[in-house]
Formats: C-alpha cells, sequence, structure tokens
C-alpha cells in the first residue's frame, strides 16, 4: 500500500511539473483587435464591436491559462465583480479616453478578498472573446484568481 502511495504521488508530482506553465500576456498584445460600427436591434443602439485579430484568437479557450497584471477596477462588490484595466481608473475605459481593449472583465473562481480601486495586480485565467454580447466586454477572464497579492 505504501507503494502505491507513493507511487501516485510521484506522478501526481510530475503531471504538475510537467503542465503548462500560464503564458504572461501584455495588454500590447490586446490591441490586435479593430472595431466597426454595428446595429443591435435588442437595444436600438449602433455600437461598436470587435473584430479580434488572429494573435488574440489565439490566446482564448479552455487549453490556455494566460497571466495579465492591470490595475482592478470594483464594478459591483456586492456580487464581486471587478475588472482589470490597463490603466488606473481616472484613465481607463470607462472614465478616461483608453479603448474597449484596455479592460478585462474577471469571472473569479472564488473571490479571493475584497480588492481595493487601482490596486496594480496580477491575474491567471482562460481569456474568452466576446463579440456579440453587449451586456459583457470584449475580454473576458473566466476562472480567474489572483496570482499574488504583491504588486
Amino acid at each position: 500500500m505504501r507503494r502505491i502511495t507513493f507511487l501516485l504521488f510521484a506522478l501526481l508530482l510530475t503531471l504538475r511539473a510537467t503542465g503548462a506553465a500560464p503564458r504572461v500576456i501584455t495588454w500590447e498584445q490586446l490591441r490586435d483587435v479593430q472595431f466597426r460600427k454595428r446595429w443591435y436591434p435588442e437595444e436600438n443602439v449602433v455600437m461598436l464591436a470587435p473584430r479580434f485579430g488572429q494573435s488574440v484568437k489565439a490566446l482564448s479557450g479552455n487549453a490556455i491559462t494566460i497571466t495579465i497584471t492591470g490595475y482592478v477596477i470594483p464594478v459591483d462588490l456586492e456580487r464581486g465583480l471587478y475588472v482589470v484595466s490597463r490603466y488606473p481608473m481616472a484613465a481607463c475605459f470607462f472614465c478616461g479616453g483608453a479603448g474597449p481593449e484596455s479592460v478585462m472583465a474577471l469571472n473569479f473562481k472564488r473571490l479571493p478578498r475584497t480588492f481595493k480601486t487601482d490596486e496594480r495586480r496580477t491575474f491567471s485565467g482562460m481569456l474568452r472573446l466576446n463579440a456579440d454580447n453587449i451586456y459583457e466586454m470584449n475580454y473576458i477572464l473566466d476562472r480567474a484568481e489572483l496570482v499574488s497579492d504583491l504588486p
């Protein structure tokens, strides 16, 4: 029984060591997107719709874990809704002049703690691209986790 336990432990360590490390991405890489005007009849409005470039498409999907660093912007503290932004809140997409490619919604696996506005943090998760749902951001980090509490 000890031998089986040891072998299982060694196998788990081996699998963990050979697993793909998260891919660090930058906000500059997420700029491979173009926006075009599109009519959304459900809201009776024209909005900008993204057309993602191939390099951004290659970063998305369940097989790739990414990490990204940015400034945390609380959206709804009661529901644990946060956005990570390339820029601090005063210059972000909502309040400043940045584009929609400079923010990413965080869908946490488990909310690690309450974040304050403009904390600079690194998160990991699976990047999901959104070109159609106007009620969500264009970039969404699913299964998001805080990588480190260190800035």
